[in-house]
């Protein structure tokens, strides 16, 4: 029974034994190892084996990256205006033994540092200039901070101004003049609508005019042109009807004369006797005397030819021999 019992703490010491010297670093850690109070080793992620009761965890150190948000310190600006100041500081271990040995306390030192920082940045700049140079404020802190927290193992990534607080008489007098910018943006801004408006106005009037005198002119235009082409076409028309009726007379002279051949030659195709040429003489005589013609030439055998309608009378009065009969 009492093997049994030796040979349980036996196996209860191993089993001590095995898990102290075993370590595991979770992912993103280390372990700042001392062996015997002093530095040994830096343990990365993973599985390690170290001798119990002689080498022990001195530091368990992150490798992430943090946020440290600092108190808001009062800075004096060049032209002596006291305000306040609160930053955000980021960073991040690279080197767990210089972190560990290099400062008794990190945080601590990182705000002392930041906000002397602060106060000779700001110290060089003007109330104006620190309102709106927060990127170049930010870029110098970090380039100083850095030099600074390289030999604590320490990488200042980012400074950030969090909020800059100027005095209440500072904030009342700003806030003034940003109403007064405001308002005289506001009348310029006024102003330049209404130049924009009368402009627009007389270019609008402009542009009427223009065009109604550019109408007008159109207008008489074609005005004059139709009356143009009005008196071309009544031309036209005149000279066709000239023509037309020219053309007509000309025609019925054609034709007058056409009859008047025709005529004569029917009449030397019925070969006329002497008293028929006579007899139409007289009508034409007849005809003549009958116009408006205010001289009359008399033809010489005009007394044979009243000799001759005398026998054609006389010849008509004869009674036939079948009258006679009858």
């Amino acid at each position: 029974m009492g093997h049994l019992i030796a040979i349980i703490v036996v196996v209860a010491i191993i089993v001590f034994l095995l898990v102290m010297a075993i370590r595991i670093v979770p992912q993103a850690h280390t372990y700042v190892i001392e062996r015997f109070g002093r530095y040994k080793r830096t343990m990365e992620a993973g599985i390690h084996i170290m001798i119990p009761f002689v080498d022990r965890v001195a530091r368990r150190v992150s490798l992430m990256e943090q946020v440290v948000d600092f108190a808001p310190q009062p800075v004096i600006t060049k032209d002596n205006v006291t305000m306040r100041i609160d930053t955000v500081l980021y960073f991040r271990v690279v080197d767990s033994k210089l972190y560990a040995y290099g400062v008794n306390n990190p945080m601590l030192a990182m705000e002392n540092l930041t906000s002397t920082t602060l106060r000779n940045i700001i110290g060089e700049l003007e109330l104006d200039e620190t309102l709106t140079s927060r990127e170049t404020i930010n870029t110098n802190m970090r380039t100083s901070m850095q030099e600074a927290t390289a030999v604590w193992g320490i990488e200042t990534t980012r400074v950030e101004l969090k909020n800059i607080t100027p005095p209440a008489a500072i904030q009342d007098a700003m806030e003034k003049q940003m109403k007064a910018e405001r308002e005289r943006r506001e009348a310029i801004l006024i102003a330049e609508g209404e130049k924009q408006s009368a402009i627009l106005v007389a270019e609008g009037r402009k542009q009427s005019a223009i065009l109604n005198a550019e109408g007008e002119k159109e207008s008489q235009i074609l005005r004059a042109e139709a009356a143009k082409e009005a008196a071309i076409l009544q031309a036209e028309a005149a000279k066709e009807a000239s023509i037309r009726e020219a053309e007509g007379h000309g025609k019925a002279i054609v034709m007058l004369q056409e009859a008047n051949a025709e005529g004569i030659e029917v009449l030397n195709q019925k070969k006329p006797c002497p008293e028929v040429l006579q007899l139409k003489g007289l009508e034409a005589f007849a005809k003549a005397a009958d116009g408006k013609a205010t001289k009359i030439i008399v033809p010489s055998d005009i007394q044979s030819l009243a000799g001759l309608l005398t026998t054609m009378k006389e010849v008509g009065a004869t009674p036939s021999p079948e009258s006679d009969g009858v």
